[in-house]
């Protein structure tokens, strides 16, 4: 079942264009290692803008990473994250999304888009869970939230992979992005 916009309460929503607090949100995300354990990683470096309209199923969101920044603790492993066999970092220096769409589903809210990685862009949704709103000390009004995917890696073309020994592969296909975000309107 669809909500309709005449059916939407967010105690707190307000309409106007929403910065990324990139001290207070991460861009992580989460991949199979080994068959048998997972990797997690994050990228510092990214930016966002939320248009919020007064009906919020028309609202939109555009954002980016800079591919650079990924790190994953492990200095050798985000080096080879830049390369070819990657990401590519020299050729395509940002993941970008763009919104298509908003909409609720049982009670929960969806963003559909469009994910560039790697200069192929496929359409992805996803779940967004509000945190909520409200004043800091400085006088700014904040939102917040949780956004998650998953999407296959190697519709992005990331197939690099590795057989192992004991079976299995080195990389599985499914990553999970979660944002944890925090934006303040813009005054």
């Amino acid at each position: 079942m669809t909500t309709t916009a005449s059916t939407i309460e967010i105690p707190g929503y307000r309409a106007g264009t929403w910065k990324i607090d990139t001290a207070h949100s991460e861009v992580g995300f989460s991949i199979r290692h080994i068959m048998i354990s997972k990797v997690k990683g994050k990228f510092e470096r990214f930016d966002a803008t939320f248009v919020t309209a007064e009906n919020p199923l028309e609202s939109s969101v555009t954002a980016s990473a800079e591919v650079a920044s990924i790190t994953t603790n492990e200095p050798n492993r985000d080096a080879h994250l830049r390369t070819g066999d990657f990401f590519e970092a020299t050729t395509y220096p940002t993941i970008d999304f763009v919104s298509t769409g908003i909409r609720v589903e049982d009670g929960d809210f969806k963003i559909d888009g469009d994910l560039t990685i790697r200069g192929i862009t496929k359409p992805v949704t996803f779940d967004f869970d509000f945190g909520g709103f409200g004043g800091d000390p400085y006088g700014n009004y904040k939102g917040g939230a949780t956004a998650k995917t998953v999407i296959n890696r190697e519709d992005f073309g990331l197939t690099y992979n590795a057989a192992l020994e004991t079976g299995g592969v080195l990389l599985g296909e499914k990553v999970t992005i979660t944002l944890e975000l925090q934006a303040s309107l813009q005054q």
